[in-house]
């Protein structure tokens, strides 16, 4: 399995410094949030946004995913929805990024219509995406935080240009366990975001392993389905300031990670 880290856990921090962490500490690729208020966002030229892919492949880490606040299941028009897709589809294109994240944001809102919903846009954007050689992936999260959730969404979209993204704290707050997860997810999964916190009323972030959350037990399901795919450590710190910094947590997170897929029983 290969490893990454979001830059929720770092703030601001310069895309060169971002870069230099992670080869520094030993992580294949990095997953970018893409807001406004961080170095990598939608509203890029396209000569910076051309920069961004040269950096990162100069040094050999891969750019993930373009992290997007897109909340394809929420109420109102499709048309400002449908934008930010495309914007997003699009940046993640010219940074070089194999995904893009998306939200359910479907709130409150009855599950038929939320569902229903979600899937109409998302098999628009399918075929922008397809194009842009991109895959939008619903994370599961909020209204969907279960897996049984998203393929709801997932599985009336039936498009390869449209998957999931596995948040590990999501599903386990919803009450699934990994070896439940997985199964429903698998057919559409683009990678799995790692994290540990305290308890279910402390979701704080904290070190990998100081937790509560299974991720050893998530990492063995995927092992024994020989899945080889992206870890990604999303440590929120822009949620939490008062959290450790991340950076000093980076590098013993990534041995904590290899620790546990070397240890993970193999591929039955």
């Amino acid at each position: 399995m290969k490893l990454a880290f979001s830059t929720l856990g770092v703030p601001g921090m310069p895309v060169p410094d971002v870069v230099d962490l992670a080869a520094s500490c030993g992580y294949d690729g990095v997953e970018l949030r893409a807001h406004p208020e961080e170095p990598v966002h939608p509203g890029l030229t396209p000569a910076q946004r051309a920069s961004v892919a040269v950096r990162f492949a100069e040094a050999g880490v891969a750019v993930l995913g373009v992290a997007g606040y897109a909340r394809v299941a929420g109420a109102g028009p499709d048309e400002p929805v449908m934008a930010e897709l495309d914007a997003l589809v699009r940046l993640a294109r010219d940074v070089g990024a194999p995904y893009v994240r998306v939200f359910p944001g479907g709130g409150e809102r009855p599950a038929q219509e939320a569902d229903a919903d979600a899937a109409r846009r998302l098999g628009t954007i399918a075929p922008v995406a397809a194009d842009a050689g991109v895959r939008v992936l619903l994370e599961t999260h909020d209204s969907h935080r279960r897996a049984q959730d998203a393929v709801r969404v997932l599985g009336p979209v039936g498009h390869g240009s449209v998957g999931a993204l596995w948040d590990v704290l999501h599903t386990w707050l919803g009450g699934e366990e990994p070896d439940a997860s997985f199964p429903a997810l698998a057919p559409h999964l683009g990678y799995v975001q790692v994290k540990d916190v305290a308890s279910v009323e402390e979701t704080a972030p904290l070190p990998l392993g100081a937790g509560v959350l299974p991720l050893g037990a998530c990492v063995g399901t995927l092992s024994r389905a020989g899945w080889d795919g992206w870890l990604c450590w999303e440590y929120e710190k822009r949620w939490h300031p008062q959290a450790a910094d991340f950076v000093q947590l980076a590098g013993p997170g990534a041995e904590y990670l290899r620790g546990l897929v070397a240890a993970a029983p193999a591929a039955t």
